[in-house]
């Protein structure tokens, strides 16, 4: 199969630090390559995947240091290429919300859209049900909550390559906080179990523009106890042993979180994980097995304890069972061959 995915144009594919969607779609590019597909990727940068790379950007807007720079325009250019070349490829796999939608209208039968981030904001339910022809795959069944009459065509979590992380079986004796910065990840809720908990935390997180303020006058603070470490934003060689020492990962998230990738980041280390009962966390976490769900900062400081009790090994086995680039894959390629069974004699057409 002739497969193109598109992927946004913030962050590298690979990303080299923060970048969930971005690292997702360079694991399922892989997996695909493995399963004897031909995948383009259309992304920035130009190298880092086993498909053949259309630069969409020569720098990911994030990292680029240009001051004056525009994301709209930058995504626009790559989609008018993916239309251009459309014809060449069996399915075109979207990884970048709608911005696509009124561009591929005529081919939406031919297209696959995974929507990564949360679907809870104003004016979205009206525009899925006006481009209602485009297949979408949500990334946990409680994403599709805010749009019950969107065209859902399946669920698939994400997955990440078996050889991504090495796993470690001996718990360290810190606590670990990944990813970003902001008030809905409830960084400050980590740290008062940490201290609660009488155990070292590190936190690996990027501060983001629109939280530095929130950084400055909520975290920082509370940097200042001895057992909080701040370590800023890893890269994913890092990541590894970071998540692999710790004795568990403290997802206390406050939002409809559409998935959270760093719950199986960690569990590809064989890291428990204690998380807040919010949004895709119930899907993801096996309660007793690869963590537990917590509803307060009491029960979150309890699990701590009984995470010890848990077998890192099972940790990583379930891991590979339901959330390796594998998995993943086929679970696409099934929804791939679904949607061209339905189209078998529409072609994409060649554009100027």
């Amino acid at each position: 199969m002739k497969i193109a995915q598109i992927a946004p144009l913030y962050e590298a594919v690979p990303p080299r630090l923060y970048g969930g969607t971005e690292r997702v779609v360079a694991h399922l590019t892989d997996a695909l390559v493995d399963l004897g597909h031909q995948v383009t990727l259309f992304a920035a940068g130009s190298e880092g995947t086993k498909a053949t790379r259309v630069t969409g950007r020569a720098h990911p807007l994030r990292l680029d240091p240009e001051p004056f720079k525009s994301d709209l325009a930058s995504h626009l250019s790559m989609l008018h290429d993916v239309k251009r070349r459309a014809h060449e490829f069996d399915i075109v796999h979207f990884h970048i919300d709608l911005l696509h939608f009124p561009f591929f209208e005529t081919m939406a039968d031919r297209t696959l859209t995974t929507l990564h981030g949360r679907l809870d904001m104003n004016d979205l339910s009206g525009a899925y049900q006006r481009w209602s022809d485009f297949p979408l795959v949500s990334i946990s069944d409680h994403q599709r909550i805010a749009l019950p009459r969107a065209n859902w065509h399946e669920t698939i979590p994400h997955g990440l390559a078996l050889n991504a992380y090495t796993p470690s079986y001996r718990a360290g004796g810190y606590l670990a906080f990944l990813g970003r910065i902001s008030p809905e990840k409830r960084p400050d809720r980590a740290i008062a179990i940490a201290i609660a908990a009488g155990l070292p935390l590190k936190l690996a997180a990027k501060v983001d523009n629109a939280d530095k303020d929130y950084f400055d006058a909520v975290i920082k603070p509370m940097l200042d106890h001895p057992l909080i470490e701040f370590l800023g934003e890893i890269d994913d060689a890092q990541k590894g042993e970071f998540l692999g020492n710790a004795q568990a990962l403290l997802f206390p998230i406050d939002w409809p979180e559409p998935f959270g990738l760093v719950m199986i980041e960690a569990m590809a280390c064989g890291t428990p994980v204690i998380a807040w009962r919010c949004g895709s966390v119930p899907e993801v976490i096996d309660e007793g097995v690869t963590g537990f769900i917590v509803d307060n900062e009491p029960q979150a400081v309890r699990a701590i304890s009984h995470a010890l009790e848990l077998d890192r090994r099972q940790v990583r086995r379930t891991f590979e069972a339901r959330f390796s680039a594998q998995v993943m894959a086929r679970q696409y390629v099934a929804a791939y061959e679904t949607i061209l069974a339905s189209h078998p004699l529409v072609p994409f057409k060649r554009t100027a």
